[in-house]
């Protein structure tokens, strides 16, 4: 799979990140790509869909496991598993099948 910034671009309107550190740069590196948005400290609300996803990781990872104590294999299959759950706002498809789907449909434009 070929990925450029045409892609990334049609692929992604948007980002948004808390105001950690790590995001410090995100303006920059999306510049001319795509826009970045910070949300409000201690407002999780505008990161709902964010927020749900760390509440599905929480099932396998509880929050007094450190993270530097879980494997790449589990992350990577904690991610597949939830890339492959169905979800009732996408008609129950998978975000895998979504996608995959629209990606197929920007590859051809």
């Amino acid at each position: 799979m070929s990925f450029n910034n045409h892609y990334f671009k049609s692929l992604f309107k948007s980002i948004t990140s808390d105001n950690g550190s790590e995001f410090v740069g995100l303006s920059e590196a999306v510049e001319g790509i795509s826009e970045g948005y910070f949300t409000h400290p201690y407002s999780s609300w505008e990161r709902g869909t964010n927020e749900n996803h760390n509440g599905i990781i929480r099932r396998f990872i509880p929050k007094r496991i450190s993270l530097v104590s879980v494997t790449t294999r589990s992350i990577k299959r904690i991610a597949s598993w939830m890339n492959d759950l169905p979800r009732k706002k996408l008609d129950y498809l998978t975000p895998t099948e979504v996608f995959y789907d629209y990606f197929s449909q920007i590859q051809t434009t």
